[in-house]
């Protein structure tokens, strides 16, 4: 019984984790705004303001937002972003785009943020697999890649040698 409640309280803190960087994301999509920077410079009217403010504060709490976005927690981003759009109108919300997002869609943004770990992930793998290159024919791939910078033609020879032991 012991085993179960722990793999269960496991289970609910390793979700509950990663759904906290998600709402760490729509947090930081709030707070790194100055919001009445943007209401001045797109000259919104004092109902856009009223709603946009509105917005940014529908999700005080995890609780809140875990409510609406915990089965999806990714819909955060399409969700906030059209009603931005809905509020902004399309002219003032591509100004937004421009000047906040580098004229990217912000929820491809955030959608590539979470990915940020890849790249570095797969250079540690090709670090690796230099390092340690023990394929099946490493060795003459680094003769070849010798000659070939001595710029003599010598390359060209195990290049069409080894095209010839393949045809045989």
């Amino acid at each position: 019984m012991k085993k179960l409640l722990v793999v269960i309280s496991l289970g609910v803190f390793t979700f509950g984790f990663s759904q906290s960087d998600y709402y760490n994301d729509y947090q930081r999509s709030i707070n790194t705004i100055d919001w009445t920077d943007v209401v001045n410079s797109l000259f919104l009217s004092a109902n856009q303001q009223n709603q946009l403010m509105t917005l940014n504060s529908q999700y005080p709490n995890y609780d809140s937002w875990t409510r609406v976005y915990g089965n999806n927690p990714m819909r955060w981003r399409t969700d906030r972003y059209s009603k931005m759009e809905e509020i902004m109108g399309k002219d003032k919300y591509v100004k937004f785009k421009n000047k906040y997002y580098k004229g990217q869609n912000p929820v491809a943004v955030y959608n590539r943020n979470k990915n940020n770990y890849k790249k570095d992930q797969n250079n540690k793998y090709k670090n690796y697999k230099d390092e340690n290159d023990h394929g099946e024919h490493s060795h003459k791939m680094k003769e070849y890649k010798k000659r070939k910078k001595s710029g003599d033609g010598s390359h060209l020879w195990i290049k069409n040698n080894k095209s010839k032991q393949d045809r045989d």
